[in-house]
């Protein structure tokens, strides 16, 4: 379903507190402002490998 429509669904739902610096950076880049927001991005090979970058932090929902 995400992929005919060309979006992607994220929640940030781990806190980053104790993340490095470059997982909050990630976070932040993906448009996230607080836990358990959802947010929509473009399906593109970028936000994948931002979203596999922090994967202990954030999940795809459908």
């Amino acid at each position: 379903m995400a992929e005919t429509t060309g979006k992607i669904r994220i929640q940030y739902y781990r806190s980053m507190i104790q993340a490095p610096v470059k997982h909050k950076k990630v976070i932040r880049g993906l448009g996230f402002t607080r836990l358990n927001q959802i947010v929509e991005r473009e399906d593109t090979p970028s936000i994948r490998g931002m979203v596999k970058t922090v994967p202990h932090l954030v999940r795809i929902v459908g």
